[in-house]
């Protein structure tokens, strides 16, 4: 099942990955949606390959993505796309960006493809079918102590507006955690603890198609996935916390305790 939409996402992450790399290191034009939210022109040339391509496999689906919006169909089935995830990082030259693409059909994401063209990693899943890292099968950590787990995180666009609260966590983490990277695509973050690379993720204010592709993946590796009280998450929600099964019982005890504080 999802064969056919898990194989359409790939063939257009990897074609957009493909004008990702070809524009990496010569980006000419810089916009700014927000004080320190940036769009390239390798952001909307990457989208609207990506929108060709599933539009013409699934004309009459929902399509959801960062810079055209919303495509309205009557359609229960909605892609999300962000086709640059990690712009600033991708407008510095630094390494660390994205394409992510996810299907969510009657309010269930069941397909998720994110690419990382720069090292030419693939990660996949489809509902009830596992994930994968360019076709081998992928599992979180059993990393059991938060003392001994290294985290990712990010930081909100409006961080300016309100850095107490997002810093009074991210220093809470780093004094219980091995260690916290922040590397700039939330993406790749949730794929990283699907892979073990990381052991847990924490950030708020993420926008639906940062995360959905990345959630289908983590949860098909055996990750937790919630909001910072607990409950169950969607890519629409405020808040998320992504970790192995278990230390996310811990991590949650730290956002509580600072949630509480704030």
């Amino acid at each position: 099942m999802w064969v056919q939409e898990l194989e359409v996402a790939t063939q257009a992450a990897n074609e957009a990955g493909v004008l990702l790399n070809k524009e990496f290191g010569h980006v000419q034009q810089i916009m700014k949606k927000g004080e320190i939210d940036l769009v390239t022109e390798a952001d909307l040339k990457s989208e609207s390959l990506i929108l060709d391509i599933i539009s013409k496999h699934f004309p009459n689906d929902n399509i959801l993505s960062e810079e055209k919006g919303d495509k309205k169909q009557a359609s229960t089935r909605i892609w999300l796309v962000d086709p640059l995830d990690g712009t600033t990082n991708f407008a510095h030259g630094f390494p660390f960006f994205c394409v992510s693409i996810a299907l969510q059909v009657d309010h269930q994401l069941v397909v998720g493809v994110v690419y990382n063209p720069y090292v030419n990693e693939l990660f996949q899943a489809a509902k009830g079918h596992g994930a994968r890292l360019n076709g081998h099968p992928i599992r979180v950590s059993q990393t059991d102590k938060i003392g001994e787990a290294l985290l990712g995180t990010g930081f909100p666009y409006d961080i300016h507006q309100r850095s107490e609260s997002v810093l009074d966590l991210f220093r809470r983490m780093v004094l219980v955690a091995q260690g916290v990277r922040r590397a700039g695509s939330a993406a790749l973050d949730l794929c990283y603890v699907a892979a073990g690379r990381l052991d847990g993720f924490w950030e708020q204010s993420l926008k639906p198609w940062d995360t959905a592709a990345g959630c289908v993946i983590l949860q098909e590796a055996g990750g937790v996935l919630s909001t910072f009280d607990g409950g169950q998450y969607t890519p629409y929600e405020n808040t998320i916390v992504g970790s192995n099964p278990y230390i996310y019982e811990q991590m949650m005890s730290v956002i509580k305790e600072v949630e509480a504080k704030n």
